[in-house]
C-alpha cells in the first residue's frame, strides 16, 4: 500500500517540480508564511530570552509557556472561522480574508500592549496581551491554513508547504534575530542587563511588521471554495459546522484514524519541547544577544529555509511517508547536539554547528509534515479538519514544555536534552506503522 501511495507524486521532473515555486499561490503563501510565522516567537521564544533577562526564574518561564496552548485548542473555534461570515467584512474580502485580517488586527493590538508593558515591574499585564496574540495567531492559522489548501491542487500541496515554511522562518528571523538587533540598539549604555525601553521598540517595530500580511491579503484573490448552503435551524448548522467535519475524518479512514492522529500527536514533540529552553539556555550560557541573533535567529533559520526547500522538492520526488520518517530520525538525533553543547561553554563555532543540524533537520520534517497533514484534509471542511489536526500536533508537546524549566532545574541541561531525544523514539515507530497501514483519502466532495 505504500507504493501505491507513492505514485502521484512521479510524473514530476525535476524541473517541473522547481518551477511550482515561481507560480502566484506559491508566492502569496511566501508573503502569507511571514505574517503566520511573526508572532510565534514574540510570544514563546523571543519573550522567554526577554523575560530571562528581566530576571524571571526558569520554572515561571516553562509554565507561561501555556500561552501557547492556544495553538492546541484552535480546533474549537475552527468551525466558526470555516463557516462563520463577519458581518460587511465578509461580503467585501471573502471568507478566508476576512477573518485573515482580523485576526492580524488583533495580533497587532496584542504586541502594541507587550511592548508597553515591563515584566520586570508586572507579569500579569504581559501574560493577557500574549495570549491576545496567540488566540489572534490561532485564528490567522486557521483561516491561512484553510486558504492554502484551497489554493492549490494536491500535488502542489508540498510546494506551498515549503514556501509558507519560508515565509514563516524569514518572519522567525525578523522576530528572533531583528527583535534582539532592535533591542540591542536601542538599549541605554548605562543599563545593566535590561532595558524595558529597549524591548519596548523592538516589540512596537514587530507589530509594524505584521503589515506584510496585511497588504497581501488585501492585494490577494479570494480562492474558489466550496459553495456553503445555509443552515435551516440551529440543529442544522450545528451538525454541519461542529459534527460533520470530524464524522467525515473518521469515515474516511475508521480504525486508521487512531493511528493517524496518534502520529499527529506527537511528531514534533521532541523539537518543541526543547525548544522552549532554547533561550533561556543561551542566556544561562552566556551567549550575547548578537551572537543569539546572527547564529541561531539568521543562520540558523537560513538553514531551515534550505531543509524546508529540501523537504518539499524530496516530497513531491519520493512522497510525504518516506520524508516524513527522514524527518523523525534527523529531528530526535539532532536534540543529542544541545546536550554537547551545554558541556562546551559560550562556543560561538560550536553553536553554529549544533543550529545548522538541527535547523536544517527541522526543516525537513515540517515540510513533509505540513503536506501530509493538507493530504488528509477534505476540502469542504478544510479549516476545520487542518485546525484539528494542527492543534493536536501541539497540544501534548505545549502541555509538557510547561515542565521543562522546573525539568531543566532538576536535572540540567544535558540530561534534559538528552530525554528530549527519546521522545522522539515513538515517533519513528508510528511514522512506519502509518506508511504500512494507511491510505491517504484526500480532498473528496
Amino acid at each position: 500500500m505504500a507504493d501505491s501511495k507513492q505514485q502521484q507524486h512521479q510524473h514530476f521532473s525535476w524541473l517541473q517540480s522547481l518551477k511550482v515555486y515561481l507560480e502566484a499561490p506559491t508566492l502569496r503563501m511566501l508573503a502569507l508564511g511571514f505574517s503566520a510565522g511573526l508572532p510565534l516567537l514574540l510570544v514563546l521564544g523571543t519573550l522567554s530570552f526577554r523575560l530571562r533577562e528581566a530576571g524571571i526564574d526558569r520554572a515561571t518561564i516553562g509554565f507561561l509557556t501555556w500561552v501557547g496552548l492556544a495553538y492546541g485548542f484552535k480546533w474549537c473555534w475552527a468551525p466558526l472561522v470555516d463557516r462563520l461570515p463577519i458581518p460587511l467584512l465578509t461580503r467585501w474580502l471573502g471568507r478566508r480574508r476576512s477573518w485573515l485580517l482580523l485576526s492580524q488586527a488583533a495580533i497587532i493590538g496584542g504586541l502594541v500592549g507587550m511592548a508597553w508593558v515591563d515584566p520586570k515591574l508586572t507579569l500579569m499585564p504581559m501574560v493577557w496581551c500574549a495570549l491576545v496574540v496567540a488566540f489572534g495567531s490561532a485564528t490567522q492559522d486557521i483561516a491561512l491554513d484553510a486558504y492554502r489548501i484551497e489554493s492549490a491542487d494536491a500535488d502542489r500541496q508540498a510546494a506551498l508547504a515549503a514556501a509558507y515554511q519560508t515565509g514563516y522562518r524569514l518572519a522567525m528571523i525578523w522576530a528572533g534575530a531583528g527583535v534582539l538587533w532592535i533591542a540591542a540598539r536601542a538599549e541605554v549604555a548605562s543599563a545593566a542587563n535590561y532595558d524595558a525601553l529597549a524591548w519596548r521598540t523592538a516589540y512596537l517595530w514587530m507589530a509594524a511588521s505584521m503589515g506584510v500580511g496585511v497588504l497581501t491579503v488585501l492585494l490577494s484573490p479570494e480562492p474558489m471554495a466550496k459553495a456553503i448552503v445555509p443552515a435551516k435551524n440551529i440543529q442544522e448548522w450545528l451538525l454541519t459546522t461542529l459534527i460533520e467535519p470530524f464524522a467525515d475524518f473518521f469515515k474516511r479512514y475508521q480504525w486508521q484514524a487512531a493511528l493517524i492522529l496518534a502520529l499527529i500527536a506527537v511528531y514534533r514533540i521532541s523539537d518543541i519541547v526543547m525548544g522552549v529552553m532554547a533561550n533561556p539556555f543561551y542566556v544561562d550560557m552566556g551567549f550575547t544577544k548578537d551572537q543569539v541573533a546572527g547564529v541561531t535567529k539568521v543562520y540558523g533559520v537560513i538553514m531551515t529555509l534550505v531543509g524546508a526547500f529540501i523537504g518539499g522538492v524530496l516530497s513531491m520526488r519520493w512522497g510525504v511517508m518516506r520524508v516524513l520518517m527522514l524527518g523523525a530520525v534527523l529531528s530526535a538525533v539532532s536534540n543529542l547536539l544541545f546536550a554537547w553543547l551545554s558541556t562546551q561553554g559560550p562556543s560561538v563555532n560550536a553553536l553554529i554547528w549544533v543550529i545548522s543540524a538541527d535547523n536544517l533537520s527541522s526543516g525537513i520534517a515540517s515540510a513533509a509534515f505540513i503536506a501530509y497533514l493538507s493530504s488528509l484534509t477534505n476540502i469542504q471542511y478544510s479549516a476545520t479538519q487542518y485546525a484539528l489536526f494542527s492543534s493536536l500536533m501541539l497540544l501534548l508537546p505545549k502541555f509538557l514544555a510547561g515542565f521543562s524549566g522546573q525539568m531543566v532545574n532538576n536535572i540540567g541541561y544535558a540530561q534534559f536534552f538528552t530525554g528530549t531525544a527519546v521522545l522522539g523514539l515513538p515517533v519513528i515507530i508510528l511514522v512506519a506503522l502509518a506508511s504500512r497501514y494507511t491510505v491517504v483519502k484526500s480532498h473528496q466532495n
